[in-house]
C-alpha cells in the first residue's frame, strides 16, 4: 500500500510517498480501508517539531474514514464493510490503517465518507470546548481563537445553537473574518490586539467563556479578556510556547477558571467518554445543526502541498487528502 511518512524533520518537503505493507489488526483493533485522511496543525507539529513522534520514521495523520477491513480478537459491535470514521495515535496518511476499536465510529446514517473525514478530531473537540468543559449556558458570550478554521467554524455554530448571548471571533486577516461570519459569529475580530475589540463589544465587561489553542501571549489576552466569572479553554499550543501557568495573582481577584482539553490525551486516558462525547457531537451533524466545510483537498501524494497550505495559516474550515 502507499503511504506517506518523513525520516527526518523539516518542512513539508520531508514528507516522501512510500511502499509498505498492510497492516493487520490486533486484539481490540481494527483495519480500515481509508477513503479520506483529516489534515490537522498536530500534524504540521510532529513532522517540523516531532510533537509525539516516538521513532523515525513517522507517519503522520490522526483521523480517517473509510470501510473496515478487518476486526482484531475481542472486537464487538463492528464488522467488515462497515462505514467509519476514526481517530488514530497516527499513521493516518495511507490506503490503509490500524487503530484502537474504542475509537473507531460507525458514521451516522446520510453522512458521507468525504465529511466523515472531518468528523473524529474537529467535532468532538468542538462540542467538548463548548459543553463539556466550557459548561456554555443560555446567553453568555463566547470568544473564539482561530475562528476560520475546522474547529473554530463548529464551536460558533455550538455556541450558536446553545442559545449564547453573542459569539465572537479572532482571526488573522479580513479574508478570514468574512469566512468565520457564515459560521454562527456576531462579530470577528482581526489581529492580536483582540482583548480592545472585546471589551468595546461587550462595553467593557469581557466575555463569559474563552477557547484557545494558541497559547502564549494569546493566552495571556484571552485571559484578560474574560468576565467576572470568566472560563477559559486551553486546547493546543499552536504558537509553540512556553507552557502556560497561572495562578493566584490571576485567578482570584475576579473569580476566573482555566481548563484544558486534549482529544487526544482524552483517547488514551477515558476512551468510552470519548465515545460517548463523539456520539453527542456526530449527532449535531446528522440532525443538520452543525456543518463543517472542506475548504482544500488533494491527493494523498500531494500531502507537502496541504502542509503547505494549513502551515500558511491562509486556510480556513477543513483539509482533506483523497486516499481511496
Amino acid at each position: 500500500m502507499r503511504a506517506v511518512e518523513f525520516q527526518e524533520y523539516g518542512g513539508p518537503e520531508v514528507l516522501e510517498v512510500v511502499d509498505r505493507d498492510v497492516p493487520e489488526p490486533g486484539r481490540g483493533q481494527v483495519s480500515i480501508d481509508v477513503a479520506y485522511a483529516g489534515v490537522n496543525f498536530a500534524d504540521l507539529k510532529a513532522r517540523a517539531e516531532g510533537y509525539r513522534v516516538d521513532t523515525l520514521p513517522f507517519r503522520p495523520g490522526l483521523e480517517v474514514s473509510g470501510r473496515i477491513r478487518a476486526v482484531g480478537a475481542d472486537v464487538e459491535g463492528l464488522r467488515p464493510g462497515q462505514k467509519v470514521a476514526a481517530l488514530t495515535d497516527g499513521g493516518a496518511y495511507a490506503e490503509a490503517v490500524v487503530t484502537a476499536a474504542a475509537t473507531v465510529f460507525p458514521l451516522p446514517q446520510g453522512v458521507s465518507l468525504r465529511t466523515g473525514a472531518t468528523l473524529p478530531t474537529v467535532l468532538p473537540t468542538a462540542h467538548a470546548l463548548v459543553h463539556e468543559v466550557g459548561r456554555l449556558r443560555a446567553d453568555e458570550t463566547v470568544l473564539v481563537q482561530g475562528a476560520a478554521g475546522g474547529i473554530g467554524t463548529v464551536a460558533g455554530q455550538l455556541a450558536r445553537a446553545a442559545g449564547a448571548g453573542a459569539v465572537y471571533g479572532v482571526v488573522s486577516d479580513a479574508a478570514k473574518a468574512r469566512h468565520a461570519l457564515k459560521y454562527g459569529y456576531d462579530e470577528v475580530f482581526v489581529g492580536p490586539d483582540f482583548a480592545a475589540d472585546v471589551r468595546r463589544a461587550t462595553g467593557g465587561r469581557g466575555v463569559d467563556l474563552a477557547l484557545d489553542p494558541v497559547g502564549g501571549e494569546t493566552f495571556r489576552r484571552s485571559m484578560d479578556a474574560l468576565a467576572v466569572f470568566g472560563r477559559l479553554v486551553s486546547f493546543g499550543n499552536a504558537s509553540s510556547a512556553e507552557p502556560w501557568q497561572v495562578g493566584q495573582p490571576e485567578l482570584y481577584p475576579s473569580g476566573r477558571t482555566v481548563a484544558g482539553f486534549s482529544i487526544l490525551s482524552l483517547a488514551q486516558t477515558a476512551p468510552e467518554a470519548l465515545r460517548a462525547l463523539a456520539g453527542r457531537a456526530f449527532r449535531t451533524v446528522s440532525e443538520g445543526s452543525v456543518e463543517l466545510p472542506v475548504t482544500a483537498e488533494f491527493p494523498l501524494t500531494e500531502a507537502g502541498e496541504a502542509h503547505r497550505l494549513l502551515g500558511s495559516r491562509k486556510s480556513t474550515g477543513k483539509l482533506l487528502l483523497r486516499v481511496g
